[in-house]
């Protein structure tokens, strides 16, 4: 009866969080489009908003019919080729492909939810910001609301479901062989983490093509401001962000969310098979952080102008300190008090400072990205500096700061894994991602809420509302920038943490699978070339997108410059740039070039599962994971500082804006944005899906790798 009533707490809070999602979009759209506009004015807003909606619905469109598609022939693989041998009668690859195919839908459902409200909140903050600066930030944070609410509330009842309907399936297996549901359900994370890696690719490469193209022809040739009208790939610099930051980033920490709760499962069926309270405790961890997040939200709010970066930071604290205290009675509640695991004995009380190491690490992490990527603190002010001396001082200061930035987040990650492991093995680890991953609506929040801003101003920019509107979406700007850098770091975090539980569960599956433990030593040479491989999996993958990025600018920069020269009048206000061009150049280079990288992360486990076997397998993941931490930290935290170190000199530093500093500047922003915004976040991709992948595919390497050893 208990865990009925678990899995009905965790429905009814699922429930609530997508009710609360319904308020918030609701209370948006709620605000007419062109509050206190004139004729003119409203016009213009009405047109520009409606390209920039059209805009980013219909490369979403694109992008998912290409999914689609996609999606039903790898179903169609995951069927064929997995195969547990130790389960006769069962073909568990059915059942992982109906999980697959769940989680897609799921993940595809988010991110059209939260791209819908972002580009309706867009044009709503703008002529809020006329009544004042609380007003356009309660309709702009309101926008970034609906996706996180939905987007939780979506993954911890569609892993209910999935869980309720598969249990129903495969009720003959019984208990003592719950391992096997739960590497079946694992295919539903690994559906949200496909959706997720062509969402951040295809989105990277969008915006960055129409931003860089939008930058170097407009800002640096022509001397336009930025978001100026005349400008041909203004449009598609607006939808870009919508669909990277927004319809991007929700994939990617959706997959996040239901990567990691399926690791854990994985583990924690082996000690919690006959006890379903510890085994659904995983779920009801991102569904108890719903009502807390909303607490938050009522909370903290903004009455001037000197409260908005405060208050997007309060959330965060605020929530996790809830989270801290709740999640501590839930956790002495479903979790026995001792439990053994691996033959070692474990505590409740250690699976809650797991959790708490894991919540505290994810909070010290965004803190330390917002340290090394606002302009308020003397890293982002060295490189602005670095400007008075030309671009190559500021690309050397850019990347100097990156590489250091590395150091204090993986030391706080590292502190989390050791005390995670001492404390309950790699079930632990399992629970710390989770716990970085507590506070998820908020982080969803807030990071919606930087695009949202973003484009109010190149909205009010290109209306042309008067400077007061533009000062105040600048400062909301600002500070969604920062919030912006801290969710990628926070991503970069969780996705360490995930693809490490994720590497466990691996393992685990395959230990159950062969029935003996298997050793993953550096001894071994199979392995340790293995690792090798891995490590330079992510150099080459962040090649290939920043190329990706390079290829679709160069379009998009012949383009603008063509429009340039011959569109009558275009410098002078009276000509009508083709903004349909730019965005449809952004669309077709997105969904041409996500298509090897994505072969890259999932072919390459597969290959090696199958042609080497399970170790080879680990090997590649431990190599993956280091590297690519390191380096999507680095990329993340470079882009982001030089992008700040821009908008510091814009703000009236270091001679301002038209200044030698001010170009020099721009140089770096367009260098660092397909690190920041396409290239870093793209590697939580890889780390977290080839090791979701190789958990799911377990059977197939047990059963048929190893063909050349």
């Amino acid at each position: 009866m208990t865990s009925h009533i678990t899995i009905l707490v965790t429905v009814l809070l699922s429930l609530m969080g997508l009710g609360i999602a319904w308020y918030y979009m609701k209370k948006v759209v709620s605000i007419p489009i062109d509050l206190g506009l004139n004729e003119d004015e409203s016009k213009r807003l009405k047109f520009i908003h409606g390209a920039i909606a059209s805009g980013a619905m219909a490369f979403l469109k694109q992008e998912y019919r290409v999914l689609t598609i996609f999606m039903l022939a790898f179903a169609l693989i995951i069927a064929v080729l997995i195969d547990d041998t130790h389960t006769p009668g069962y073909r568990e690859g059915i059942y992982t492909a109906i999980a697959f195919l769940f989680g897609a839908a799921i993940s595809i459902a988010s991110g059209y939810i939260g791209m819908k409200v972002a580009t309706q909140g867009n044009a709503r903050t703008t002529v809020s910001a006329r009544k004042g600066i609380s007003y356009a930030f309660d309709v702009a944070i309101d926008s970034g609301a609906v996706m996180g609410f939905a987007l939780v509330g979506l993954a911890t009842l569609g892993l209910v479901v999935i869980y309720l309907v598969l249990s129903a399936l495969m009720s003959e297996l019984g208990p003592e062989n719950n391992h096997i549901l739960m590497e079946v359900i694992a295919g539903f994370g690994l559906g949200g983490s496909t959706i997720a890696l062509f969402a951040r690719v295809g989105g990277g490469i969008f915006t960055k093509a129409a931003d860089v193209g939008a930058d170097l022809v407009g800002k640096v040739e022509k001397g336009i401001p930025e978001d100026d009208p005349r400008n041909p790939a203004v449009i598609a610099d607006n939808v870009g962000d919508n669909v990277g930051d927004v319809a991007g980033m929700g994939a990617d920490l959706f997959g996040s969310c239901a990567e990691s709760t399926c690791a854990a499962m994985v583990i924690s069926a082996v000690a919690f098979a006959y006890d379903p309270n510890a085994l659904l405790y995983p779920i009801l961890i991102s569904a108890v952080g719903i009502p807390v997040s909303f607490i938050t939200k009522l909370v903290v709010g903004v009455n001037d102008e000197d409260d908005v970066a405060p208050a997007l930071m309060k959330l965060l604290i605020i929530s996790s300190a809830l989270m801290a205290v709740i999640m501590f009675f839930f956790t002495l509640l479903l979790i026995p008090e001792f439990f053994t695991l691996n033959g070692e004995q474990y505590t409740n009380m250690g699976v809650y400072w797991c959790f708490l190491s894991g919540l505290i690490a994810g909070l010290a992490v965004g803190l330390l990205t917002g340290y090394y990527t606002s302009e308020n603190y003397e890293p982002v002010k060295d490189v602005a500096r670095s400007c008075e001396t030309g671009v190559a001082t500021n690309i050397i200061f850019g990347l100097a700061l990156g590489y250091r930035s590395t150091v204090l987040p993986y030391l706080c990650i590292a502190v989390s894994i050791f005390v995670s492991w001492q404390l309950a093995g790699m079930y632990g680890v399992a629970i710390a991602s989770l716990g970085m991953l507590g506070t998820l609506v908020i982080a969803l929040m807030i990071d919606a809420y930087g695009p949202v801003a973003d484009n109010a101003g190149g909205i009010a920019e290109m209306v042309g509302l008067p400077k007061e509107v533009r000062r105040r979406t600048d400062i909301l700007d600002s500070a969604g920038n920062t919030t912006a850098a801290i969710g990628k770091g926070f991503a970069i975090g969780a996705a360490i943490l995930t693809s490490l539980a994720l590497f466990a569960a691996f393992i685990t599956a395959a230990e159950n699978l062969q029935g003996e433990p298997i050793t993953v030593s550096l001894l071994d040479p199979l392995v340790y070339t293995s690792v090798f491989i891995g490590a330079v999996l992510p150099f080459l993958f962040t090649a290939m997108t920043m190329q990706s990025v390079g290829k679709a600018a160069f379009d998009m920069i012949a383009e603008v410059r063509r429009q340039f020269q011959t569109i009558p009048g275009i410098m002078e206000g009276t000509g009508e740039p083709d903004y349909a061009e730019c965005v449809a150049i952004s669309t077709k280079a997105a969904l041409r070039e996500m298509i090897a990288p994505g072969i890259l992360i999932m072919g390459t486990p597969l290959v090696a599962g199958f042609l080497f076997g399970v170790e080879a397998v680990a090997g590649i993941l431990v190599g993956s994971l280091v590297a690519g931490g390191v380096l999507a930290i680095a990329s993340s935290n470079s882009g982001g500082a030089w992008d700040n170190a821009k908008k510091y000199i814009e703000a009236g530093n270091l001679g301002g804006k038209g200044s030698e500093q001010h170009k020099a500047s721009v140089v770096g922003d367009t260098v660092g944005d397909p690190l920041k915004d396409t290239s870093g976040p793209s590697l939580n991709i890889l780390i977290k899906l080839s090791a979701i992948l190789s958990l799911v595919f377990a059977p197939f390497f047990v059963n048929y790798g190893g063909i050349l050893l």
